[in-house]
């Protein structure tokens, strides 16, 4: 097969998203660094906007610890990179050539959608035809396991065996390979070991001399890597063959590749398509291998089945006669299913065998309360309600309606707490994205319970409902209210209130215990003051405000209220980018959630992680009084301290100080209310005028109307 640089370019306009899991190990992965228990990976789907039954599927899994990209903003990188598709409709392989298992992920994704099938080359190992030779890996352990390891691997008919060394003492590692050559001599079996870079250059001679005499074929990595010279004298004494594995990890351009293999020039290199460039960048190391007349072979990075197929139908266009280190994925209790399976010691793929297919969202049914309901089903529940609680029902009814019909994009509306409310149009798939986030971020299981006490015709109900609907958990439902949990309900798993709903429920001892049990609430729309801080700090589960806005589609940051990670500052999702616009308000770039980039109002301190930030103000409550600017949330956090009914902070325009500030308040209020108002604030930070109103205006999510608040003070000042 002749090997051409793909232009990996999409035929039809397409959608990514991305999709992260956690897999477990059916026992711990040793190796020199460690063990592995779970295994992060994120998946990569591609859909064709035109034919809704084409996708393509990759896996994006970076090793902790090992990969050059294993960056704590991977998520970010990798939806930018999928954005940037979106929009150009081909894959940039010279711009990610430093994030090889994003390179990997995307090259095969595409491939996959661009084949329309799991057969990702034309090979005689695709057709099943040949198998692909392999070697039977030997985790690191105590000696017992690895010697049970070592029978069974032998028992099945390995002419191959792996050892990973360097964890138990040299001197037992020597005898189980002894205890191997007992019964098997060179040409029976072929012993590969691996030393993850475990050995020392002070002694590693005197272990490799010791290793070539029981006929070891070859080690891979004896020292660690970068010891460039250390490592090319090893080559040339040679008392055994080298492999390089490690030392390959960030040589991104083929100069670089050229450079280490001509100066340490191995006898063998081993390529992990997700830690070595992608398919492209493993190419060329095999090209400029060949010439140098050093030999190869592929291995796989611990990935799931959706990566290890890519990589052994990469593989098999090789014609490689060496053992590769290709697995079927047994490692993991809940791994994709492939065709692909293990005779003797040769992996095959059954072309005929089952195919992985997506796990497809079960459309147009939802959990609630333990029940499965579709929505003609919900759509009888909501006529079958009171008149005081049908309006939830026949809200949901008509969301799900517009959820799950075929339109991509879908109608959200603004709170309208800083202007005018709108109507701006989402796309369904930065939904579910933002759903993925909150449930990954708070380790939700399908089948948790979700609270759904907000109205839904703003993002927070929607939200929670999409939550639910993408991630499987069962949705409880009650009227909008100031008293959520009024009624007693099972203990829920997630809930989200606004600070309004909050403080109300904590009035009632039996509601406060309700919320005293929820495992994660979630607190937003609206700021929450140190009072009502000072009254969660002592619930035992994590309670969270929320920082985003609609164009975010929910929370973008959460802030913990309780426990030893309490703070005073927001920590954005891994997949979001902060930095400062020049008025030292708050940008955001997330591209899960936004095809923009987002300018807010709100005035905050960035910390130098750019990942963590505390909110100041925002731009627009800014009082200009006499020349000097009033942050109108500052006045309110410290006004709380003397005021306990509802008020709030506006302003008039003045003929004298530009900006007269007003303090509005509900009621009425004591004549002493001046005086101790001037024993917490300067002169110039006073209010000019307090009146009494009836009632303060609020938004439908329950934040005060700021613009409503301007207008009502600017009437009463004009009929003065």
């Amino acid at each position: 097969m002749i090997h051409k640089k793909h232009p990996y370019t999409l035929s039809s306009h397409c959608q990514l998203s991305i999709v992260n899991c956690q897999l477990k190990f059916r026992q711990p992965a040793g190796t020199s660094r460690g063990s592995y228990h779970v295994r992060k990976v994120w998946y990569v789907l591609i859909h064709s906007t035109e034919k809704p039954e084409k996708w393509g599927i990759g896996e994006c899994a970076p090793l902790p610890d090992l990969s050059i990209d294993a960056l704590p903003d991977y998520e970010y990188i990798l939806a930018k990179a999928c954005r940037q598709i979106e929009k150009v409709g081909r894959l940039d392989t010279e711009a990610l050539r430093s994030y090889p298992s994003i390179l990997f992920g995307l090259e095969t994704a595409i491939r996959h959608f661009e084949t329309g099938s799991f057969i990702l080359w034309d090979t005689p190992f695709s057709q099943g035809k040949i198998g692909i030779p392999i070697n039977g890996l030997i985790w690191m352990g105590d000696y017992r396991k690895m010697l049970d390891q070592i029978e069974a691997k032998m028992n099945t008919g390995y002419r191959c065996i792996k050892l990973k060394i360097g964890a138990i003492r040299f001197e037992e590692e020597l005898e189980l390979l002894r205890h191997i050559r007992k019964h098997y001599s060179a040409n029976d079996i072929e012993l590969r070991v691996d030393a993850n870079g475990a050995f020392s250059p002070k002694d590693v001679m005197e272990k490799l001399e010791k290793l070539a005499e029981l006929d070891i074929h070859s080690i891979e990595q004896p020292i660690r890597a970068g010891q460039w010279k250390e490592m090319a004298e090893l080559t040339t004494k040679n008392p055994l063959p080298i492999a390089l594995d490690e030392e390959l990890i960030g040589c991104f351009t083929p100069e670089e590749k050229r450079d280490l293999l001509e100066k340490i020039h191995p006898q063998y290199i081993i390529l992990k398509p997700s830690l070595h460039g992608g398919i492209q960048g493993c190419t060329e190391w095999i090209e400029e291998a060949e010439r140098l007349q050093i030999a190869w072979w592929v291995t796989s990075a611990l990935e799931s089945n959706i990566g290890l197929n890519a990589i052994a139908q990469w593989c098999a266009t090789w014609n490689n006669p060496l053992p590769q280190g290709l697995g079927t994925g047994q490692l993991f209790t809940d791994n994709a299913e492939i065709p692909l399976l293990i005779r003797k010691d040769c992996l095959w793929y059954d072309p005929l065998g089952k195919h992985i297919s997506l796990p497809k969202q079960k459309e147009q049914i939802l959990m609630i309360e333990g029940k499965i309901f579709s929505i003609a089903e919900i759509r009888r529940k909501a006529n079958l309600q009171t008149e005081e609680t049908a309006l939830i029902w026949k809200n949901l009814y008509a969301f799900l309606l517009e959820w799950f019909n075929e339109s991509p994009v879908i109608t959200v509306q603004t709170s309208g707490s800083t202007g005018e409310p709108k109507q701006i149009t989402v796309r369904k798939e930065q939904m579910k994205q933002s759903a993925r986030l909150t449930c990954s971020y708070l380790n939700l299981k399908p089948g948790d319970k979700a609270f759904l006490c907000m109205p839904l015709q703003f993002i927070g109900g929607k939200m929670m409902v999409v939550r639910a609907i993408t991630h499987g958990l069962d949705l409880w439902v009650t009227t909008p209210s100031g008293h959520p949990f009024s009624e007693k309900m099972p203990i829920v798993h997630l809930a989200a209130m606004t600070p309004m709903q909050v403080y109300n429920t904590l009035q009632v001892p039996e509601e406060a215990e309700r919320l005293r049990a929820v495992e994660n609430l979630l607190i937003g729309g609206g700021a929450i003051d140190g009072h009502l801080e000072e009254m969660l700090s002592s619930f035992p589960n994590p309670i969270y405000s929320t920082y985003g806005m609609t164009e975010t589609l929910s929370h973008i940051a959460l802030r913990r209220l309780n426990g030893t990670e309490a703070s005073p500052y927001y920590k954005a999702f891994p997949s979001v980018k902060l930095s400062l616009s020049v008025e030292e308000t708050l940008v955001i770039d997330a591209p899960l959630l936004s095809d923009d980039i987002l300018t807010t109002n709100d005035r905050v301190q960035l910390l130098p992680d750019e990942k963590q930030f505390l909110i100041l103000g925002r731009k627009d409550n800014v009082i200009n009084s006499g020349g000097i600017k009033i942050q109108i949330e500052k006045i309110e956090e410290i006004l709380r301290t003397v005021i306990t009914v509802s008020f709030a902070i506006t302003s008039v325009i003045h003929p004298q100080w530009g900006e007269a500030m007003v303090l509005f308040i509900e009621k009425e209020y004591d004549s002493s209310l001046p005086e101790r108002i001037s024993g917490i604030l300067p002169k110039t930070q006073r209010p000019k005028h307090i009146w009494v109103t009836d009632n303060i205006p609020l938004t439908g999510t329950g934040k005060t109307d700021r613009a409503a608040c301007k207008r009502l003070a600017n009437e009463i000042f004009k009929s003065f």
